[in-house]
């Protein structure tokens, strides 16, 4: 595997990881604690030294592989198509963020001062992730066309799944423009689904021997 389609691949696996939690929450209220703090985290890695140091290591993007891997394959589940909707509005989102150069600026300062509430508190503290999701409110979500998250009425209803989803959406935002960063288009989605696809497992087998290892 080429060094950018590995780094291609995790930056996608990144979306899809904070696309998996957002579906999780919003159907059950719950999500992993860990891939949660992944994503959250990425927000304030904003000078890596690699792709993957946006993340952590290669097991803590193993939910977003194997999301990846599942969701771009012939074979893929009618659930996965709501995962696949969300990180396909991301991804156009980010284009259009990106030529928006004011709420670039007003994103990276907002996230910079949230930076000491989260060396304080740590990545997953409500104070953080209620700051986070406002960030997304006030920008984000004001480009067209805005991300509709389907679920749990009472389960979407309620402040802190409320504050978690917009959070984890503005880590998916992140992870685009890495993915954009690292090469990655839109077309890629259609005509080299099949080796993404084969990437991402390949990554996915990895994380998961590191686990144990």
């Amino acid at each position: 595997m080429s060094q950018s389609r590995q780094d291609q691949t995790l930056a996608l696996a990144g979306v899809f990881q904070c696309t998996a939690l957002v579906q999780q929450i919003a159907h059950s209220g719950r999500c992993e604690d860990s891939s949660f703090e992944t994503c959250i985290r990425s927000l304030f890695a904003t000078n890596p030294n690699s792709t993957l140091a946006v993340y952590g290591e290669l097991k803590d993007l193993r939910e977003g592989l194997a999301t990846l891997a599942s969701v771009l394959n012939d074979q893929s589940k009618p659930q996965d198509l709501e995962i696949l909707k969300y990180a396909l509005n991301l991804i156009h989102l980010e284009s259009r963020l990106n030529r928006n150069r004011d709420m670039l600026d007003i994103i990276g300062s907002r996230i910079d001062q949230a930076r000491h509430t989260a060396q304080h508190f740590g990545y997953t503290h409500g104070n953080l992730v209620s700051n986070l999701a406002s960030i997304y409110s006030d920008t984000i979500s004001t480009l067209k066309p805005r991300i509709q998250v389907v679920g749990d009425p009472a389960i979407l209803q309620q402040d802190e799944n409320a504050a978690r989803i917009r959070a984890l959406l503005l880590a998916g935002i992140r992870a685009a423009v890495l993915w954009r960063q690292t090469g990655g288009r839109r077309w890629h989605l259609i005509f080299t689904r099949r080796k993404t696809v084969h990437s991402a497992r390949l990554l996915a087998e990895q994380a998961n021997r590191s686990v144990y290892d």
